[in-house]
């Protein structure tokens, strides 16, 4: 449900799942939405695990999104998921 709600919030053309359990006795999931063109020139023509974008650009500071941009992502997932409870 989570997945088909980010896919829908933001547009994605497919969606990367990532299982982990580092560290903590735990296991939690990250899901990427991609789209085209998303890893600009890394990767394999663009094409690829996000992980493969170099650390230093894909943790950078204008790669964060301001604290609107963040309450506005926010809200188009929360509308998502109220539409599938």
């Amino acid at each position: 449900m989570v997945a088909e709600a980010v896919s829908k919030a933001f547009h994605a053309e497919k969606i990367n799942y990532e299982l982990l359990g580092n560290g903590d006795t735990h296991l939690h999931w990250h899901l990427f939405p991609r789209v085209k063109g998303d890893m600009g020139v890394y990767g394999m023509n663009g094409k690829g695990p996000v992980w493969w974008v170099p650390a230093e650009i894909m943790y950078d500071d204008e790669n964060r999104p301001s604290s609107e941009e963040l309450e506005e992502l926010k809200k188009k997932l929360r509308e998502q998921l109220e539409i599938l409870e």
